[in-house]
């Protein structure tokens, strides 16, 4: 009898919890996101930390439509495999309702597939793979930090003010560089016609010989130079051209070089004189920068990278969304993203209906050293709607564009 009434009172209570956790699970909007956390912690790290800020905000301010948002990661091992097999746990186990994150572009490619093919809403915040709005655009995905296309036409009035005939380029041997270096040359062609591109080196990710590849582009005997490493690559390259005086009298632009990432551990060898894009977060007099910046330092004392403000726009674009959607039903989703409008650190952007792409911008400006540090000077923002291709050609690149 005993054993009877306690089975009744164990099933009673089982049958409560199951009704407790589905309530408080109709009560929060879980967000699933996967990032490259081991293998590029200079970027994720703040990144991470910009989502966590975007999110207790959110959830201080009541949440989304009377839901509190609850992140939850995994680490994708910058392997594609890992990274559709994070996506399926993610959906499967953790019964999140959106996925987010990538850092690297054939990363951010593999999840994009995934979500095309499983029909669920994916925002990749940070790829900047081309394809993943382009060729191989899909309708459930959408891409917040600005793409190697528009990175790269920031630079080309700099490029083109340089009036150099003969150019090296040096990137990173994946589809991130790859992309970069062909849409430089296309785009410098355009503008210069008699450019000569007279050398050009491919490192492996992550494990470039940084004096073999500088000795090549001397060996060409170069006026100008495309840079496409960041991180540890970057670096190693840097400490190379400088021991080998290569860089002197070479003109250069470079893309990411200015953020924080990747230009903090250059310190006194940060190469002066180069034109990049990047963060120049201690000089930016902006109500809505200042604003974000004082919170982030109240909340982590440190100072915000480039990953951060990532971390915070793809939380603050998911919040919009699910907003302005009223559910996460995907469809719904899908629809409130285009054209959607967020208000960022760097000010409004918007997400563009025909190719899901945002319009987040970035500084362009030239480094110096000061105090033994590396900063950017003469910088501007350029407002990413500025450099995006036009409609016709997204039409042209992009074969699903009436999604």
């Amino acid at each position: 009898m005993y054993s009877h009434r306690f089975n009744i009172r164990l099933l009673a209570a089982l049958l409560l919890s199951a009704v407790g956790f589905a309530a408080s699970a109709q009560d929060v909007i879980r967000i699933g996101e996967l990032n490259s956390y081991k293998t590029q912690p200079a970027f994720l790290g703040p990144y991470k930390k910009g989502m966590e800020l975007a999110l207790e905000q959110i959830n201080a301010e009541g949440g989304v439509n009377g839901k509190q948002l609850q992140l939850v990661t995994r680490d994708d091992n910058s392997n594609p495999g890992d990274a559709v097999r994070a996506a399926q746990e993610l959906l499967a186990r953790e019964k999140v309702d959106v996925l987010a994150g990538t850092f690297l572009s054939h990363i951010g490619l593999a999840v994009s597939d995934f979500a095309g093919h499983k029909k669920q809403f994916f925002l990749a915040s940070e790829p900047l793979t081309d394809k993943i709005v382009w060729a191989d655009g899909n309708p459930y995905t959408f891409r917040l930090r600005n793409s190697t296309y528009m990175q790269v036409a920031m630079l080309i009035p700099a490029a083109v003010k340089m009036n150099k005939k003969r150019w090296a380029l040096v990137y990173p041997n994946y589809e991130y560089g790859q992309s970069a270096v062909a849409t430089f040359k296309t785009l410098l062609k355009q503008a210069q016609p008699d450019v000569e591109f007279v050398a050009e080196q491919a490192a492996p990710l992550g494990k470039i010989d940084a004096g073999s590849v500088v000795q090549a582009l001397a060996d060409a005997r170069p006026e100008a130079m495309f840079n496409v490493l960041f991180a540890t690559d970057l670096s190693k390259f840097v400490r190379a051209g400088t021991q080998r005086n290569f860089f002197k009298n070479l003109s250069v632009v470079s893309m990411l070089t200015g953020e924080p990432e990747y230009l903090d551990p250059l310190g006194a060898e940060t190469p002066e004189g180069w034109i990049v894009t990047g963060y120049p977060w201690y000089a930016i007099d902006t109500p809505e920068h200042k604003a974000f910046l004082e919170a982030y330092q109240a909340r982590f004392n440190d100072y915000p990278r480039l990953g951060t403000v990532v971390g915070y726009n793809t939380i603050r674009s998911l919040a919009a969304g699910i907003e302005k959607a009223g559910s996460t039903d995907t469809d719904a989703l899908v629809q409130a993203f285009k054209g959607l409008e967020v208000d960022t650190p760097f000010g409004r952007i918007t997400y563009r209906g025909i190719d899901h792409q945002s319009t987040m911008g970035a500084y362009v400006g030239k480094l110096a050293v000061k105090d033994g540090k590396g900063i950017m000077t003469d910088f501007e923002y350029v407002d990413g709607a500025t450099v995006q291709p036009t409609d016709e050609q997204v039409r042209q690149w992009r074969p699903a564009v009436a999604d």
